[in-house]
């Protein structure tokens, strides 16, 4: 077969080459979008990671494509409609950070609570050792909701167990012997928002999840609690969290995704190549009043990047193209 691999760092090759000798492999460092396709589009698989858009249009541009499989959790960057309509399977990676983004998120809490990068960020550029406005609060004994109790969102409530913290959980489909095994309630989100002092979200993004916290419920939050996002950015309205930021609601927000992600990243590309769309645009202006707002921590979509994690994303793709190649298993996306 013949497989395009984009998204690469370089030290993905050789272990490729490797499990694929008999295939006809193409590497790239590039994503794979609308205006970046590559001469060759004889592809049977294409393996790609979050960065690429994988589009009605640009999957239309492989007559030979029968198997795309994305070396991430998440596959919103993927038409995943229009491979079902064109039999195109599309494989994914559950499992491979369960603990890698927990701690990360648990990173941006005490950030959040303990002012650490202001308290770092005031040394380096200033020289200043003064206390002022570095006050921040323990969370040993606080309420810890976690939205979205999946693999991840049951490692967080495990850490949040070891720092002392009660924990409430909400999720479309309950796991009552998990909650048992760890030692946490499932509650509604409304009751989610207004006795939780740190929340966390894991949750898978769909049309269910869209907006999933937004302006009729984000005046629910209890005033001074904090909120960490590692899942998707779009689970959260971006207008309604300025809005709660500004107020007061919130006092903090920790996140590593961006609604409309892909446009920030390459927003002046994004400006000049394409048609303008009035609500992506907005986000935008928005993400940028995030990123100057002083109780807002934003990294770039790092919460996976370790190398534990990577070399278990590149083994599960292994083993999802080499299931599709030989008729067998891999996690294919229902």
């Amino acid at each position: 077969m013949k497989i395009g691999f984009f998204e690469l760092e370089g030290w993905e090759n050789q272990t490729l080459q490797a499990n694929f000798p008999q295939d006809e492999l193409f590497f790239s460092k590039d994503k794979l979008e609308p205006l970046n396709v590559p001469l060759q589009k004889d592809f049977d698989v294409i393996c790609v990671f979050v960065n690429s858009v994988l589009s009605k249009d640009v999957l239309g541009q492989f007559p030979n494509l029968k198997f795309i499989a994305t070396r991430s959790t998440g596959f919103d960057h993927i038409d995943v409609a229009h491979c079902k309509e064109k039999g195109i399977k599309v494989a994914y990676v559950p499992n491979y950070g369960m603990n890698t983004v927990a701690e990360f998120a648990f990173g941006l809490i005490l950030n959040l609570t303990r002012k650490l990068y202001q308290s770092i960020d005031q040394i380096k550029e200033n020289g200043s050792f003064s206390l002022e406005g570095m006050r921040g609060m323990d969370i040993k004994g606080k309420t810890f909701g976690v939205i979205g109790m999946g693999k991840i969102g049951k490692e967080s409530a495990r850490i949040a167990k070891g720092f002392g913290m009660n924990i409430i959980a909400f999720d479309a489909f309950p796991d009552s012997q998990a909650a048992a095994e760890i030692g946490y309630q499932y509650v509604s989100l409304e009751d989610l928002l207004k006795n939780s002092d740190v929340m966390s979200i894991h949750a898978v993004y769909n049309e269910s999840t869209h907006h999933l916290i937004n302006e009729n419920n984000i005046q629910l939050i209890k005033k001074g609690a904090y909120l960490v996002n590692t899942a998707r950015g779009a689970i959260v309205q971006t207008e309604a969290l300025i809005v709660a930021l500004k107020k007061g609601i919130l006092a903090g927000y920790g996140t590593d995704v961006l609604e409309d992600e892909g446009e920030v990243k390459d927003e002046l590309k994004y400006l000049t190549e394409t048609r303008l769309k009035e609500d992506v645009v907005k986000n935008m202006l928005y993400d940028h009043i995030l990123m100057e707002m002083p109780n807002v921590l934003i990294t770039p979509h790092n919460a996976f990047n370790t190398v534990e994690a990577l070399q278990r994303i590149l083994g599960t793709t292994i083993e999802n193209i080499k299931g599709f190649e030989s008729g067998g298993q891999f996690t294919e996306v229902k």
